[in-house]
């Protein structure tokens, strides 16, 4: 006969058992609904300025008010064009002119001198909705290289044009063109002369991508390059796979650094092939080809966005202006390594 004690216990241990079996349950379930991406897109952007050597100590407090403005005008004329139901590839488009308008970036008015004394510029942007795209090299007179890389994505049959070849087409479609002394900047001209006396190199870029209510995907980068590099030189920003790459069905990306390594590698390209192929999360494929370049001794940075606002922004140098806003967040520009 089973003692009343006994029966007693045995009923509370299986009533235990049985919360217990729920709650791991549920828990289950929870974690399941965590780990799974919101199944509808997030209306986001997340722009860079460039990577490289940028430390606290060696910015004025002027300097580093003047760069967080521009970033935060950049983003926030960016998102407000995606709110009012822009498309990705518009919105970028603006956001980087605003950046190719300032002096204070490696792109448009404030790009880099060759070794010639010369500013040379590059820039592509591509959209993943058909992965069509367009991309200008080497110009020397228009004034926004971004808007001559769409006007090539959108009416021309080719990818990328270069130098007066690209400049003719942009005179044709109505662009504007400027006197190569335009883009010539005291600042710029003191670098030159800095990295000639240390027979050095030094690189920047803009960039940009989005995806808008559509859940279209669209990438871009704009810049003048590498200072002091041989005139004719091309890096991977105009390339597309290189240093721009956009596809609905993974990210968007633009890089920042080194672009002989970027194409060397297929970077932007890359971070969407270790999603589409092996399932890894924007964040993780974006690490991983950033650690991928800093085994090359390769110094730079990429952004790359997906179609429900997930962000990365991984770099190796000790700085690189860089921002984002997505739909429900507040906006966030940073500038050094530890923000």
């Amino acid at each position: 006969m089973t003692h009343p004690k006994m029966t007693h216990h045995f009923k509370n241990l299986i009533f235990s058992l049985s919360v217990l079996t729920i709650l791991v349950g549920c828990q289950q379930s929870v974690n399941k609904e965590n780990s799974q991406p919101d199944p509808s897109p997030k209306v986001a952007i997340v722009i860079h300025g460039g990577a490289g050597t940028i430390s606290r100590d060696k910015m004025t407090p002027e300097a580093e008010a003047a760069y967080r403005e521009q970033l935060q005008l950049a983003l926030t004329t960016g998102y407000q064009l995606l709110e009012a139901g822009e498309s990705s590839c518009k919105a970028i488009q603006e956001a980087i002119l605003l950046m190719e308008n300032s002096p204070l970036f490696n792109a448009g008015k404030g790009a880099v001198f060759t070794a010639t004394g010369e500013n040379e510029l590059d820039a592509s942007i591509m959209r993943g909705s058909d992965l069509n795209a367009g991309a200008v090299a080497g110009v020397k007179t228009i004034k926004n290289p971004i808007l001559a890389a769409n006007e090539v994505m959108l009416n021309s049959p080719h990818v990328m044009l270069a130098r007066e070849g690209a400049e003719a087409f942009a005179e044709e479609r109505g662009l504007e063109l400027v006197a190569p002394e335009y883009f010539k900047t005291e600042r710029r001209a003191k670098q030159l002369e800095k990295i000639i006396q240390k027979v050095e190199k030094e690189f920047g870029t803009v960039g940009a991508v989005a995806v808008d209510q559509a859940g279209n995907i669209c990438a871009a980068t704009s810049t003048g390059g590498m200072t002091n590099k041989r005139w004719g030189r091309i890096g991977d920003s105009p390339v597309i796979g290189a240093g721009t790459y956009a596809n609905n069905a993974t990210c968007g990306v633009s890089g920042t650094g080194h672009g002989e390594y970027y194409i060397r590698t297929a970077a932007a390209h890359d971070v969407s092939a270790l999603m589409e192929y092996k399932g890894l999360s924007v964040e993780d494929a974006a690490q991983q080809v950033m650690d991928k370049l800093s085994a090359m001794d390769a110094k730079g940075g990429l952004i790359a966005l997906d179609r429900y606002g997930n962000v990365a922004m991984p770099f190796n140098t000790s700085g690189m202006y860089r921002g984002y806003l997505v739909e429900g967040r507040d906006p966030v520009v940073q500038i050094f390594k530890n923000e």
